[in-house]
């Protein structure tokens, strides 16, 4: 009885092993990643700890030292929403330590709005939460920000 792992007839030895490395190799089966941007200062710990998480959470991310208050202000993000850094991802506004996951699921649910903020630098909030902090974790919420200026709570963190 033939092994089903045995070349065949047809393919060469070499061919079938550079078939079955391509298919085990992770990059083959790998999702295309989502482009980010972000503006940030360039000596900020916690932004370098967001775009890690983002990373990590299937983002593409391009990195533009300085300007994120400029840029918060060309988006239409209300200066009481800033945080350390701004994000652009498909058009919305990203304001600082919102967790990959409810970035995901805005440009899933595609709202009519400008974007998503986490105003101020919560502890616990995803690159606020490293060693550093001792496992502390502050309440906060994500906010939806409507094209009129008001927000609502889009994710709330206990």
């Amino acid at each position: 009885m033939r092994s089903t792992l045995s070349p065949s007839p047809g393919l060469r030895r070499r061919d079938w092993l550079a078939a079955a490395l391509l298919a085990a190799t992770p990059l083959a089966n790998a999702a295309p990643r989502t482009p980010i941007v972000v503006w940030k200062e360039a000596t900020c710990g916690c932004c370098g700890d967001w775009i890690k998480h983002l990373e990590a959470n299937g983002f593409q991310v391009q990195v533009h030292d300085g300007g994120n208050t400029a840029m918060r202000a060309k988006l239409g993000v209300a200066s009481q929403y800033g945080s350390c850094h701004t994000a652009v991802v498909e058009g919305y506004a990203i304001e600082g330590h919102v967790p990959a996951r409810e970035v995901r699921r805005l440009l899933r649910e595609r709202p009519q709005a400008v974007g998503l903020a986490v105003p101020g630098m919560p502890i616990g909030s995803p690159g606020m939460d490293g060693p550093a902090y001792g496992g502390r974790r502050d309440a906060y919420a994500v906010l939806l920000l409507q094209r009129d200026g008001s927000n609502r709570v889009y994710q709330a963190y206990r």
